[in-house]
């Protein structure tokens, strides 16, 4: 048996969060694969028993940068995993890291300081309930937030742009109304989010019609390659694959009984 729920983050961290997302797999161990698929999101996981990443043993507590590249963690135990999915301006300013460090990667929460002082992890494997989890992480997000360093507002605007305009917007526009050199735009977007703004702003098409993908019942190809921007059908195919490994077809019939709408 398996329940998914979505959550909107408690306002005090809503402008760090843009949704959490918990699934609790009971009964005999069997196999489960959680898909990682480019979303734009930093995304703090919380897991009770160890998965298999790339061949490596997951811990309980990580942090994962961008993801750039097609992954999945496997699971052959019951287990209940929370995420909370960041906005992409956020993770530098919270937990003080360089995003590029792990972009493409993630990092064991307990090696940071503020969450070792508080023993997070311990605390989070110690209580079964989740409201209870749910409320640790929220503290934890809370506090960091108080000692925060500011956001730089330009990397705030260029993102939140690009993701409300699903990534249509063009750089060159967005650059000219920051008033800032191309290579300076660049490094913005390296040294805040962890990747280049082209691949941020097609991660942002590219989720688009990834919703349009899991939404519609009857998929029309041709329909979300046009409501998203594509240059045609092909174009769509080829970027879909580029970020799920999959054509959207292959994805539809093994698709996890999930929707990833952060």
């Amino acid at each position: 048996m398996m329940k998914t729920a979505f959550f909107i983050p408690p306002l005090p961290i809503a402008q760090y969060v843009s949704g959490i997302l918990v699934i609790e797999a009971f009964g005999s161990p069997h196999e489960f694969v959680i898909p990682l698929f480019a979303n734009g999101c930093p995304t703090l996981v919380f897991q009770t028993v160890p998965a298999i990443k790339a061949g490596q043993t997951t811990g309980h507590l990580s942090l994962y940068g961008q993801t750039v590249q097609p992954g999945e963690l496997k699971f052959k135990d019951p287990f209940v995993f929370i995420a909370y999915f960041f906005y992409p301006h956020a993770l530098k300013p919270l937990f003080g890291i360089n995003p590029r460090e792990i972009t493409g990667g993630d990092l064991d929460i307990m090696l940071l300081k503020q969450a070792k002082d508080i023993n997070l992890e311990a605390q989070l494997l110690s209580t079964t309930s989740l409201a209870k989890r749910l409320e640790l992480i929220d503290t934890y997000i809370l506090k960091l937030a108080e000692q925060e360093a500011k956001s730089d507002e330009k990397i705030v605007f260029a993102t939140s742009r690009l993701r409300k305009s699903n990534g249509l917007y063009t750089l060159s526009n967005l650059q000219k109304e920051l008033h800032t050199t191309e290579r300076s735009f660049q490094r913005l977007f390296e040294s805040h989010i962890g990747i280049a703004p082209n691949l941020y702003r097609r991660i942002c098409q590219f989720q688009f019609a990834f919703q349009q993908v899991n939404q519609k019942k009857i998929l029309k190809l041709t329909d979300i390659a046009y409501d998203s921007g594509f240059a045609d059908q092909s174009h769509f195919i080829r970027v879909f694959k580029e970020f799920t490994g999959l054509t959207p077809n292959e994805y539809l019939a093994k698709r996890a009984p999930y929707n990833p709408e952060f």
